[in-house]
């Protein structure tokens, strides 16, 4: 029995307490010592002593050699000795099938049990076993292919080589650049904001049903190129049905359109006249073919606008001719300027045409033969826009031996370029619109060059940039060679530009695909873009702005945001802002054929095969 109330019994109640009890204990002294010998050595400190820490500090020896970076997140399985280990792989889990009371579905027949007893142990549903039904678990006998699948088990992890693979946790999020958002880059085109209707094209065809009757026919004018004054006040558009229309950027309004397929055509009547004597015995089917083709209009190809805001005068491409017109633009001190440009060309296509020939006024024998300076047919004369102006219309007439494909100016404005794809040396000749002369830079053509599809100069430096069907070669037209091949990677170029800075060009082909060069890099491209679902027809750089656009056969053109940076060691940055649709739409499997910048605003023009010219705004 015991309870909390202490009771005396009696029993060495009397006896004093021993005297060990009050002295103090050996032991106790002994560990006091001890921890004083390990404070002055200093493997244990004051926070050991006050329970604060539950292990001694223990200093690492400096002679060892340690890891200074080594941390938590070192592979221990590294780190180990010997071979590693390798967890063989699990078996798959049983099936309904290897169940003792399985359903009937899974039970087979007597004529399955026939074909897989013809078949391999390997080519069977579930190799040496066999589905079978029993009452009850009790009834379950032993396996008999049990030794013969544990043992094939141990054969198949004794031959069977295994690799340990680690599995990289990352983020997929993370391996996408971040890119900036399309708001924070603006300004870029948006929106709509004015469209140009041009006019439908009209000409006569023999009918088939009533003999020596003709019809009109009318069709769609497509705009096959687009082109920019340098102020940005003016647009001028070529067409399919041979006219050259300039037009108001900020008004809409049509200003002047010239026919320049007529003054072609009027150029060719004496040869055509020449040539229908021999072609006398062909048959009535193919001159009234040709007859067809000589009423329908020749399209304007190729237009491009003086860049040179002091010369108001630009270039356009139809058949093997290209015209030069003078816009009849200007004040008082650009008008003198473009009258001193093009009156030393009126008045050398004048002496080319009445005392010294067509070639009077080629440069060298090569080029002689290539292109002819000739005077257009006399026409009423234009009243220009500017009281200034002195010239308006068509001034002079390049005709060279083949179709022309691309006309191209110097940014200085006095120097200008044609391409003939199939006229081999003479595929791009160079001329000089102050002199009023030409000049072939290629002699001869290189096999496996392949036809030459577009050119261009570059902005400050003397150097001729020639593409050809897969390729694009640098030139230097001072030192006459070649200084770079650049390997594209597509099928068919269809066009070209240069970056202002002249460090980067664009190209895009007829297979969807946009490739950016970095001249400094590499010959091989720096970006390939493909995000259109047709051929690329036109590609181009802003030449304030940092944008670059591409238009396809699908519709819709593609703008982009292109930084490029002064500092060497940053990419340029390339960044997708806007997809242009709903303005134009497909017509015989063609979208907008060209597109070209406003050079001081962030606009852009685009031209379709359904006749429309739309001005795209920041809105």
């Amino acid at each position: 029995y015991y309870s909390s109330i202490k009771e005396v019994s009696g029993l060495n109640t009397n006896r004093y307490e021993p005297k060990a009890r009050f002295q103090p204990s050996k032991y106790d002294k002994l560990l006091v010592r001890r921890l004083l010998h390990r404070l002055k050595c200093g493997s244990i400190d004051m926070d050991y002593l006050r329970n604060k820490q539950k292990k001694p500090h223990e200093q690492p020896d400096t002679k060892d050699p340690f890891l200074l970076w080594h941390g938590d997140e070192e592979d221990e399985l590294h780190m180990r000795k010997g071979p590693q280990h390798i967890a063989p792989p699990k078996k798959p889990p049983p099936t309904h099938a290897e169940s003792y009371n399985p359903s009937e579905e899974y039970l087979p027949t007597d004529e399955q049990l026939k074909e897989w007893e013809e078949l391999e142990t390997a080519d069977r549903p579930h190799g040496l076993f066999v589905p079978t039904k029993f009452k009850n678990l009790r009834s379950v006998g032993s396996y008999q292919h049990s030794v013969r699948e544990a043992f094939e088990r141990c054969l198949d992890l004794y031959l069977c080589p295994r690799v340990m693979k680690r599995r990289l946790n990352i983020d997929p999020e993370s391996l996408v650049p971040s890119l900036p958002k399309a708001a924070d880059l603006r300004p870029f085109p948006t929106a709509m904001a004015v469209q140009f209707d041009t006019p439908a094209m009209t000409y006569s065809v023999k009918s088939a049903e009533e003999e020596g009757e003709s019809k009109e026919v009318e069709e769609t004018a497509m705009i096959r190129c687009l082109s920019v004054s340098p102020d940005g006040q003016y647009l001028v558009s070529g067409a399919s049905d041979g006219f050259v229309r300039m037009w108001e950027v900020q008004t809409g309004r049509l200003l002047r359109s010239w026919n320049i397929a007529a003054l072609v055509l009027a150029d060719k009547k004496d040869k055509e006249e020449e040539k229908a004597d021999e072609n006398e015995n062909e048959t009535t089917t193919k001159e009234e073919d040709s007859e067809q083709d000589k009423n329908k209009p020749k399209p304007v190809v190729s237009i491009e606008w003086n860049p040179n805001s002091s010369h108001h005068c630009l270039i356009a491409a139809v058949e093997n001719c290209a015209v030069i017109i003078a816009t009849g633009t200007g004040g008082s001190d650009d008008a003198e300027l473009t009258d001193a440009l093009l009156s030393s060309a009126y008045n050398k296509r004048s002496a080319a045409g009445s005392t010294d020939g067509d070639n009077a006024n080629i440069n060298n024998s090569r080029a002689a033969k290539a292109v002819k300076w000739l005077p257009p047919p006399k026409t009423k004369r234009e009243t220009p826009l500017s009281a200034y102006a002195t010239f308006s219309g068509p001034i002079t007439i390049l005709r060279t031996n083949k179709e022309m494909a691309k006309v191209k100016w110097h940014k200085k404005g006095d120097y200008f370029l044609t391409v003939s794809p199939k006229a081999n040396a003479a595929s791009v000749l160079i001329h000089q619109l102050s002199k009023a002369i030409s000049q072939q830079p290629f002699g001869k053509v290189k096999k496996g060059f392949g036809e030459i599809q577009c050119a261009c100069f570059h902005p400050t430096k003397p150097f001729l940039f020639v593409a050809s069907i897969q390729h694009v070669r640098v030139y230097h037209l001072i030192k006459q060679s070649m200084v770079k091949r650049l390997l594209s990677g597509c099928r068919w170029i269809s066009s070209i530009d240069i970056h202002p800075s002249g460090d980067h060009v664009i190209i895009g082909s007829l297979d969807r695909r946009m490739c950016w060069f970095d001249l400094d890099l590499s010959n091989t491209p720096y970006k390939t873009l493909k995000y259109h679902e047709r051929a690329i027809r036109s590609v181009g750089f802003h030449r304030r702005y940092p944008l670059m656009a591409s238009s396809s056969d699908d519709g819709s053109i593609h703008v982009f945001h292109s930084m490029v940076y002064s500092d060497l060691m940053r990419n340029p940055l390339v960044v997708p802002v806007k997809v242009l649709r709903g303005g134009h739409s497909v017509v015989n499997k063609l979208g907008v054929l060209d597109f070209v910048f406003h050079p001081t605003q962030p606009w852009l023009f685009s031209a379709g095969a359904d006749g429309k010219i739309i001005l795209y705004q920041d809105i």
